[in-house]
């Protein structure tokens, strides 16, 4: 089911996630997206609790960073022209630890992000 961005914003409403029955989320294509909820029927496997560990660890140790260091990172990716944000990379870097990839970020930039 689609609904207008326009629609749902004279209701008042931008839904996400787990609605009842539905699943709901905005696409940047196609505005709202509603789909019947589709629980996992089997538990999660060893490998998707450990990489689901691993993005934990990563969000855990992004809060735990000093507000300057989170600027640092944010201001990278503007400096570099990336459609991302800094959380983004942050989380990149903690799971794939691409050393390359983050000092040709630091090079554009022109911030120092790991030492």
């Amino acid at each position: 089911m689609h609904i207008k961005p326009k629609i749902m914003a004279l209701m008042g409403m931008n839904p996400t996630g787990d609605l009842g029955p539905l699943t709901v989320y905005t696409s940047r294509r196609a505005g709202i997206v509603w789909f019947p909820k589709s629980p996992p029927l089997t538990p999660p496997t060893p490998r998707q609790l450990t990489q689901r560990n691993r993005f934990r660890c990563a969000a855990r140790a992004w809060r735990a960073l000093d507000e300057a260091t989170r600027e640092d990172w944010h201001e990278a990716c503007t400096g570099a022209a990336l459609d991302i944000h800094g959380y983004n990379l942050w989380i990149f870097w903690q799971i794939t630890r691409d050393n390359q990839t983050i000092a040709t970020i630091e090079r554009i930039s022109r911030i120092t992000l790991i030492t």
